[in-house]
C-alpha cells in the first residue's frame, strides 16, 4: 500500500474548488499557490536575519547594492533604485533611514551638481558584510531542505520560467 502525504493547505483549497467548480481547471493552483506560500515563508525567514541587524528587507537590499558595486561602494540613487527594483521615492526613504543610522552618506556628484551619490560608510560596510554572511548561511539552511539534485532542478526551472515571464516575446520563450 502506497503511503500518501496528508493534503496540504493548497491541496485542500483545490479539492474545495473542484467540488464547487468542477468546470474550472484548478491545477495551476498546485504550483502558483505553493510558490506563493513558499515565498511568504521564505521572506519571513529571511527578514529574521535582516532584523537582527536592525534592517528592513529594503534597507538590506540597498546596502547589498552598494557593497556589490565594489570600491568605493557608491552609486547614484537612480542606479540603486534600478538595482533593487523600487521607485526612486521608495529609495529616498530607505536612503534617509540608512543615512540617519550612519550606514550611508550622500554627497553631490562631481560630474553633475544636481545629482547625488550614495556611499557606504565604514560602519555600513562592516554591518552589511556581517549581515550578508549570515544571510547566505540562512539561505543555505533553507535550500538544504532539498537534495542537491532537487535544488539544481528547481533553479533551472525557475530560471527558465522567470526568463519567459520577463521576456515573453523572445525566441527562447517557446
Amino acid at each position: 500500500m502506497e503511503h500518501r502525504q496528508p493534503l496540504d493547505r493548497v491541496a485542500r483549497i483545490q479539492a474545495d474548488w473542484r467540488r464547487e467548480r468542477p468546470d474550472v481547471d484548478v491545477s495551476p493552483q498546485g504550483v502558483i499557490g505553493r510558490l506563493h506560500r513558499l515565498a511568504d515563508q521564505l521572506t519571513e525567514r529571511l527578514c529574521l536575519v535582516y532584523g537582527r541587524y536592525g534592517l528592513s528587507e529594503g534597507e538590506f537590499d540597498v546596502l547589498c547594492a552598494l557593497r556589490r558595486a565594489g570600491e568605493p561602494y557608491e552609486r547614484a540613487p537612480g542606479e540603486l533604485a534600478a538595482h533593487t527594483m523600487v521607485t526612486t521615492g521608495a529609495m529616498t526613504k530607505r536612503i534617509d533611514r540608512l543615512e540617519r543610522a550612519g550606514l550611508v552618506t550622500r554627497r553631490r556628484s562631481q560630474g553633475d551638481q544636481r545629482g547625488r551619490i550614495v556611499a557606504l560608510t565604514r560602519p555600513g560596510r562592516e554591518l552589511i558584510d556581517r549581515a550578508f554572511t549570515e544571510h547566505m548561511r540562512n539561505e543555505r539552511d533553507l535550500l538544504d531542505l532539498l537534495t542537491p539534485t532537487e535544488a539544481e532542478t528547481l533553479e533551472t526551472l525557475l530560471t527558465t520560467w522567470l526568463s519567459r515571464m520577463e521576456h515573453p516575446h523572445s525566441p527562447s520563450s517557446g
